[in-house]
């Protein structure tokens, strides 16, 4: 597996362990830091770190591309995964926006229901072919 391919892993897990806790994310990676648990990959340090300073435009984001489902009707790992394709595609400029998809597509593939790779793939196609252009 790839570093950064398990970076992501790592950063879901943060993310998601951390929701499910009624924790904020970074709180809980400085705590993850500070009792030597630090994730390896600098990458997964500024996954959760990024998704953190912009979650509430990703969250917009995710509503408006999500037809028929709100946030919180999202299975949370489905919910995490897209904030964190959605953090690589806008603000990640050396990660094509084919391999953000296409990471998180196998994230939930691996890791949520049978329909959830379809929905991933179809919010985030939504949210790059109604991201303005440079």
């Amino acid at each position: 597996m790839a570093a950064r391919t398990k970076a992501r892993k790592r950063a879901l897990d943060l993310l998601y362990a951390s929701e499910l806790r009624g924790e904020d994310p970074g709180q809980a990676l400085d705590r993850a830091i500070a009792e030597g648990e630090a994730p390896t990959n600098d990458y997964t340090v500024t996954l959760v770190r990024g998704v953190v300073a912009e979650r509430d435009g990703i969250d917009e984001l995710l509503a408006g591309a999500s037809e028929g489902w709100t946030l919180a009707r999202m299975p949370a790992v489905d919910r995490n995964v897209l904030r964190l394709g959605v953090f690589e595609m806008l603000y990640v400029d050396d990660v094509p926006d084919a391999v953000a998809v296409s990471e998180a597509v196998g994230l939930v593939r691996e890791l949520s229901t049978d329909e959830s790779p379809a929905f991933v793939n179809g919010v985030l196609g939504t949210i790059l072919r109604n991201r303005p252009t440079a």
